[in-house]
């Protein structure tokens, strides 16, 4: 989410808009100065009246036009009349038991195909999730292997992502090349200590946390999602905009946009295992399946597409009769 807020800002800036964010202190180094940054401490609770007051001090002294909240926290904050100026609209970029602080907005964003069958509000859109596409060049954490050929996932180190059930799969098929994980987190010390247990070193490989996992996915075989649920993954436009086949768990966005033979039945280890199982064994006939893939990718999943189609959201609330 963090991600997609600085993207979604700076290409709006690029526009021509002027762009505020109001973010936890500790993001401001994520915007160019072109962004007015307004730091603000969002590490209360949605409920502190402290700040409730301190963000619409802030929306009232700046009179937006667009105010855009960026998950749910950020909408039940500006659900509320006190909060406005123009129009109010939220992203959900997950799986929600409660839209109830959307449905208080002018307009919701759905970043995949499944959050926006789940939600009832009457000014819904479904704008995928883009990103730049970034040069063979460019400076990544760590090194690229050059010698060989590898598989690559990409993602926190949490238990959402199910990279434990993915090191399982690697370690019982044993597959002729590696898997390097890309990410950090909670699970790096239980995941560090189950790849020594199954005796997959030379299999699996815990990278870190990496800067430009589009530069490892222009040079991979093959990325892997495991995840048990996703909104929509930055990792699947990254891997299609680099022509990167994907593997994945059925997860929102994977459903959308891979074929189903490149699908894991369901969530399940069994199931995940299969998939790898089936379409390891000939990657080439895997790239070309997904070559229409790779095509919508570069016409829909750009960071400009996201900007144009948000854009032109704002404008149609701007212009519709209806508040909420």
């Amino acid at each position: 989410m963090e991600k997609h807020t600085a993207d979604l800002s700076e290409e709006l800036a690029c526009f021509g808009h002027k762009v505020h964010v109001l973010a936890h202190p500790e993001y401001k180094d994520r915007f160019s100065p072109a962004i007015a940054f307004h730091p603000v401490p969002f590490h209360w609770s949605r409920r502190n009246p402290l700040l409730k007051l301190r963000v619409r001090q802030i929306l009232r002294k700046l009179s937006a036009h667009v105010v855009h909240a960026q998950g749910n926290k950020a909408a039940a904050l500006i659900a509320g009349p006190e909060s406005r100026a123009g129009v109010t609209v939220g992203t959900i970029h997950g799986t929600k038991s409660s839209h109830r602080y959307f449905d208080k907005l002018d307009g919701v964003i759905a970043v995949s195909s499944g959050i926006y069958r789940a939600l009832s509000h009457p000014h819904t859109k479904l704008i995928h999730n883009g990103v730049k596409p970034r040069q063979n060049g460019n400076k990544t954490t760590h090194a690229v292997p050059e010698t060989q050929a590898f598989a690559v996932a990409v993602g926190r180190l949490e238990p959402v992502k199910q990279f434990d059930k993915l090191i399982t799969a690697w370690a019982t098929l044993k597959p002729e090349l590696p898997l390097y994980i890309l990410g950090d987190g909670s699970e790096a010390g239980r995941l560090t200590t189950q790849i020594q247990r199954l005796g997959a070193d030379s299999l699996v490989k815990l990278t870190g946390y990496e800067e430009n996992p589009a530069a490892w996915l222009q040079q991979a075989s093959v990325c892997v999602i495991s995840s048990e649920r996703e909104g929509f993954p930055y990792v699947l436009v990254e891997a299609l905009l680099a022509r990167c086949p994907v593997l994945s768990t059925p997860v929102n966005g994977a459903l959308e946009l891979l074929p189903a033979e490149s699908l894991a039945a369901s969530n399940e280890p069994d199931a995940l295992q299969a998939l790898l199982s089936e379409q390891l064994g000939d990657l080439e006939s895997l790239k070309k399946s997904q070559e229409v893939c790779f095509e919508r990718a570069l016409k829909e999943l750009t960071l400009e597409a996201m900007a144009s189609r948000t854009e032109a959201f704002y404008c149609e609330l701007l212009k519709a009769p209806h508040r909420v």
